[in-house]
Parts: structure tokens; sequence; C-alpha cells
């Protein structure tokens, strides 16, 4: 069931999601040779504990931390450790804030030092499938709309994807439908449309069937 948001709460979730935001870009310049993930994940929750969040992954279903660190060729959802940051690998870092009972989620990519221009090119591609993806989020679409669109443009750049793991909404709880997938058929899938409001309850108005 998709649960829809008052603007009250769509409100509280945008300011969750500056605070997540916040903590990305000074890891922009906090990632760097000679690091350690566990740094990361130091640096993450103070900030966040700071800042009047709660770093909503420690105790998600027996998760210890605050963040998810994945370097290189680790898709997702690495534990941080004490290993050691080099220039030129790629480091993936997840985390949720929940901000005054708002959650936001959000995995940004970074270059440790210098990117090797495989890894360029690699980040590169990603942020055009994502922002493909993003366009294609319009009333009347379905969910396999975008993730068409990503897999289209991914796949005539010559990269695979990775169907071991999909999107998520978020909302009250980090896993929320929709589920989705960043690749699929145009089309198909729940329909994205306006909803109503009624008696101060907002309810879904699209199909999921794929009608």
């Amino acid at each position: 069931m998709i649960t829809l948001k008052s603007q009250r709460e769509i409100d509280k979730m945008a300011a969750s999601g500056a605070l997540l935001a916040a903590v990305h870009k000074q890891l922009r310049t906090f990632i760097k040779p000679g690091i350690t993930s566990w740094d990361i994940e130091v640096f993450v929750r103070k900030f966040i504990e700071d800042h009047g969040g709660i770093a909503a992954q420690i105790g998600f279903e027996g998760y210890e931390y605050a963040t998810c660190c994945s370097i290189n060729d680790e898709i997702c959802h690495g534990f941080p450790r004490k290993k050691v940051l080099h220039e030129g690998d790629l480091i993936k870092v997840d985390m949720c804030i929940d901000l005054n009972g708002a959650i936001s989620d959000s995995c940004w990519s970074y270059a440790v030092g210098k990117a090797t221009k495989q890894t360029e090119q690699l980040m590169e591609i990603t942020k055009k499938a994502l922002y493909l993806g993003i366009e294609q989020a319009q009333v009347g679409n379905r969910v396999g709309d975008i993730g068409h669109a990503i897999q289209t443009y991914v796949e005539s750049a010559g990269y695979d994807l990775v169907r071991d793991f999909i999107a998520h909404g978020i909302g009250p709880s980090i896993h929320e439908e929709p589920f989705f997938a960043h690749y699929g058929q145009a089309g198909k899938g729940i329909r994205l449309n306006h909803h109503n409001r009624t008696n101060g309850q907002y309810r879904f108005m699209g199909s999921g069937n794929g009608n």
C-alpha cells in the first residue's frame, strides 16, 4: 500500500532531506586518501546528531551503523570499517536521517582523490541515468517508464545493470511502497497519478496492475 503524505509531512521530509544533503556536501571535502570508512561513519553520525537528527539506520533490522560504506566493486550496504582509502578508490556512502519524525535516505558516490578515467566515466553515466529517470517521474507515467529510461540509456552506453537491488519509497518507515526497478518496460507498473484529499486524508488514485 502506498501512503501519501500531507503537506505538513512533505515539508518535514524536505527538512530532513536538506540535512541529509548537508552531510553529503561536507563529505565532499572530508573524503580523501588516507582516511577510512570508519572515519566517515564517525563524522556522519556526529554531524547528524549535532544538527538535531537521528541516524535512522542504527537499529534497523539489527544494523549497528549510521552509514553503509561500499568501496570500489562493492555494490551497496557495505559496513564501515578501518580499511584505508587510496587515491582513485570509489566509495558509496548511504545514510538515512530521522529529523523530527521525518525520514530521508540517499546514497552518494565519491571519488577518493583523483578519479581514474574509468571511474569518471562510470560516475557520469550513472548521474545522467539518474536524471533521465527523474524526468519520467511525471503525472500519467508509470514506474516502468522510469526504469525503461534508465535501462535504455545505460545499456546504450555499453554498461550492464545490477538487478539484485531495487529502489523504494520512504516515509514513516525506511522502506515503503512503491518498490521499483532501474530497468523495465515503458507503460508498465503503477501509474503516477494525482491524488485527492477527503476528510483530511490523501488517497492514492493510481492503478497498480499495469493496465
